[in-house]
């Protein structure tokens, strides 16, 4: 029985998702137009420009990095708690990172049903990703999960992971990681497009076997 709920849960995320891939999403979300006029379009990029420096099986490396609702968020608070994913994106105020993550915030349930955390990084400082995040949901509410800033030193903990990019900005990237603290599975994706939701479910859903 809970095997078939999980498969439904992501059945439903994927529709979700391909609602979004036909470009609904700008359109129900709320977005303003002040929003869609401030975004910025730095048109195609080479599509990967790093070299990972580490592998699935790898002990994640920890990080602490400043959230952008206070404090410190570091990787190791969830140890032996909860899974982790890590959304590297590139940067605030561009077209696909500014519906990556409200994409995220409309399937929270997947992440909570598989005892998961989503950690949103950027390598952005804090006023530019509280002003880009403010405007994300539209509704009144909050993206739910956390978003941190690598701005300084800059890019350190893209770096760590070998998804920063020689310009200064991260790959757009996915790492998921066990309650152990290893590496299950990593997306660096063609930093001009979205990656799927479908990675991220099934990669959690093998975590809960």
């Amino acid at each position: 029985m809970r095997s078939e709920k999980n498969i439904l849960f992501v059945l439903m995320g994927l529709a979700v998702f391909l609602f979004l891939d036909l470009g609904v999403y700008a359109r129900s979300s709320g977005r303003s137009d002040v929003f869609k006029e401030n975004i910025y379009d730095p048109g195609t990029l080479k599509p990967r420009d790093s070299v990972l420096k580490v592998k699935v099986g790898d002990r994640a490396p920890d990080f602490s990095l400043p959230a952008v609702s206070g404090g410190k968020v570091s990787l190791s608070q969830y140890l032996n708690k909860m899974n982790v994913v890590l959304s590297f994106v590139p940067a605030a105020w561009t077209p696909v990172c500014s519906d990556q993550w409200p994409g995220y915030n409309i399937v929270k349930y997947i992440f909570d049903q598989h005892d998961a955390v989503l950690l949103g990084i950027t390598v952005d400082n804090i006023p530019t990703l509280f002003a880009w995040t403010n405007q994300m949901v539209t509704d009144g509410g909050n993206l739910w999960f956390p978003v941190l800033s690598d701005f300084w030193p800059h890019g350190a903990v893209a770096d760590k992971y070998g998804v920063l990019r020689s310009d200064g900005i991260s790959e757009r990237a996915i790492f998921v990681i066990d309650k152990k603290g290893v590496i299950q599975y990593i997306d660096v994706h063609d930093i001009n497009k979205r990656p799927p939701l479908e990675g991220i479910a099934s990669e959690l859903e093998k975590l809960q076997k």
